[in-house]
């Protein structure tokens, strides 16, 4: 058994969760909850539980980073359509 606050290190993943937050914030939310508890369950000597804790904040933010770029660029792609299409009937309604 390692002793508390030593063993091996674990990456919380603080830093993606803070940037899936950007791109869509319900799912950042337990990435982070999740990534603050890491460095504790380390210092307690519980590694399992880190990496449980690690795994699931990557988990979170891999989902919320890729539903946030799939959502921007959904709305990206709906306000070019849009406004292509707004072109579009001017066009004609002028001829």
């Amino acid at each position: 058994m390692a002793q508390p606050g030593t063993g091996p290190a674990v990456d919380n993943n603080m830093t993606m969760s803070i940037v899936s937050i950007f791109l869509f914030w319900p799912l950042a939310i337990p990435a982070i909850i999740n990534a603050s508890k890491v460095n504790t369950l380390l210092s307690q000597g519980d590694v399992a539980g880190a990496q449980a804790a690690a795994a699931e904040s990557k988990k979170w933010s891999k989902l919320a980073i890729i539903i946030g770029i799939v959502w921007y660029a959904a709305v990206v792609l709906c306000c070019a359509v849009g406004g292509l299409s707004m072109l579009g009937l001017g066009a004609t309604a002028n001829t």
